[in-house]
């Protein structure tokens, strides 16, 4: 299609939730369309009644505001293509559908449900494809017009020609034909009124002005078709690109079975949109080069179609766990800050009155132990409260007849110390060690336990210098009120 304006759209059903795929699929759109200074429009493909949502458009629009993919035109911003809901679009379609009709290219069919699903059957059981048999196809116009004056329901199918091969070109597949005598007699319009998705994303790509069709790969059988409509209505064919397949490890279909396959669910579990936008570009992308942490104007810069691979992409959830860590570590401490503490205020801690510097200090010393903003919480819970229960592995592995008596005379030195630094609390172990005869490491193990009640965790003065010496020595004396060997 020449036209200088690149037109893209991503045209989801709201079904529900934003699967990852059609998160890629927006994705694609997206890069494509701000990489070539295009539109990139969001329209909503809701003819399919029996499976609408109510409340699925809203909360695809939010997850794609969420991850930062905002449409030029579409729902609730307009254009100059609307309406952008195809359910609002009906006589668009229905008079596209006549005139293939008038043409002799569709045919309307009036075989009832259970004449269809007898014919399937039969052809199954010969082994043949699935084919309507065009039984309406010959019917004489006078029993047509009978069919409609008695008020008979049909559906509007078109004419496949017999004997064709159907090449076209796709920029991820290249050279791609199918036979004719595979392609059903495709529905265009139910009974309903309503049109399938062959007819509609057809005539609405058209009239839309969509140079470039990017979308999965599970519509590549559907394009002879599609091509088929557009020299029906002697339209050009926009060019074509077909994502591969999302895969499980097991190279199975991605599936909700195998793991979670909704954006929101990456979301709620606390994915930074970064690392979710970054991993889901390099699922069936790559840049040719070695970089893998990008962001998104980062992405907009590398991204090409012809960099998109055939072959299925792996989501691999350690890859995502990667990138959430490394782009966590990319954000500025103020960041961190912020969403560190409206995280909190969702806990149980909600309600604690910690200041901007004490989480601060928190943040400085978890960071490198962290993937995940909940991690500061779920690893660092003796940052947020004193520990109620011991490791019972680290008790028996570190804590003797004498570590009590050895405490209490840590416990004491600290109490000496005044306004004590991290290096103090160092110093005070170091000499109290050397007072007891004993290594610092036996001190060390002990008193993280009885900080933390865990066995590993930042470096102990940190942790120490963090909760400060009143509780850090409160804590001290309740381990060793509490720990029974």
């Amino acid at each position: 299609m020449n036209q200088n304006k690149v037109r893209v759209r991503f045209a989801p059903s709201p079904t529900g939730y934003l699967h990852v795929g059609g998160l890629r699929t927006a994705l694609y759109n997206y890069l494509f369309a701000r990489k070539n200074n295009g539109v990139f429009i969001l329209r909503i493909e809701d003819t399919d009644r029996n499976r609408y949502v109510e409340g699925a458009v809203e909360n695809l629009i939010a997850t794609l505001r969420w991850a930062g993919l905002d449409y030029d035109e579409g729902p609730h911003k307009g254009g100059d293509y609307g309406p952008y809901f195809q359910s609002e679009r009906l006589e668009i379609y229905r008079k596209y559908a006549e005139q293939l009709l008038s043409e002799g290219t569709a045919y309307r069919c009036f075989c009832a449900s259970e004449r269809l699903e007898k014919m399937r059957k039969t052809q199954e059981k010969m082994k043949l494809s699935s084919k309507y048999d065009r039984t309406c196809l010959h019917l004489p116009e006078s029993e047509i017009e009978k069919k409609l004056i008695d008020g008979d329901p049909y559906v509007i199918r078109m004419k496949i020609p017999e004997n064709r091969i159907i090449k076209f070109y796709d920029i991820i597949r290249q050279d791609v034909e199918f036979s004719s005598e595979l392609i059903d007699d495709q529905v265009l319009i139910k009974s309903d009124g309503y049109p399938t998705y062959h007819l509609a994303n057809v005539v609405d790509d058209h009239l839309m002005k969509i140079t470039h069709v990017i979308r999965g790969e599970e519509w590549l059988s559907s394009v002879p078709k599609h091509i088929l409509l557009y020299e029906y209505f002697g339209w050009e064919v926009p060019n074509l690109a077909h994502l591969p397949l999302l895969l499980n490890p097991d190279k199975s279909k991605l599936s909700k079975r195998q793991g979670d396959v909704a954006v929101e669910d990456y979301k709620a579990k606390g994915y930074l949109k970064e690392a979710l936008v970054n991993f889901v570009a390099f699922l069936g992308w790559n840049p040719g080069t070695t970089q893998e942490l990008f962001d998104l104007n980062q992405l907009i810069e590398q991204f090409s179609l012809e960099r998109v691979n055939k072959a299925g992409a792996v989501f691999n959830i350690e890859k995502l766990n990667w990138l959430n860590f490394e782009h966590l570590r990319k954000k500025t401490e103020a960041e961190v800050l912020n969403m560190l503490k409206d995280y909190l205020s969702q806990t149980e801690y909600k309600n604690l009155q910690l200041d901007d510097a004490y989480l601060l200090k928190v943040i400085e010393a978890m960071r490198a132990r962290v993937t995940f903003i909940k991690d500061f919480v779920e690893k660092g819970k003796y940052f947020f409260e004193p520990p109620i229960i011991y490791d019972e592995e680290i008790v028996n592995k570190r804590w003797r007849e004498e570590t009590p008596e050895q405490l209490k005379r840590l416990s004491e030195f600290f109490s000496g110390l005044t306004n004590p630094t991290k290096e103090d609390y160092e110093v005070a172990l170091h000499k109290t060690a050397q007072s007891l005869n004993i290594g610092n490491g036996k001190l060390i193990h002990a008193v993280r336990l009885a900080v933390s009640g865990v066995g590993g965790g930042p470096g102990l003065y940190d942790i120490l210098n963090i909760l400060g010496k009143d509780e850090s020595i409160k804590r001290i004396e309740n381990a060793i009120n509490r720990i029974k060997l």
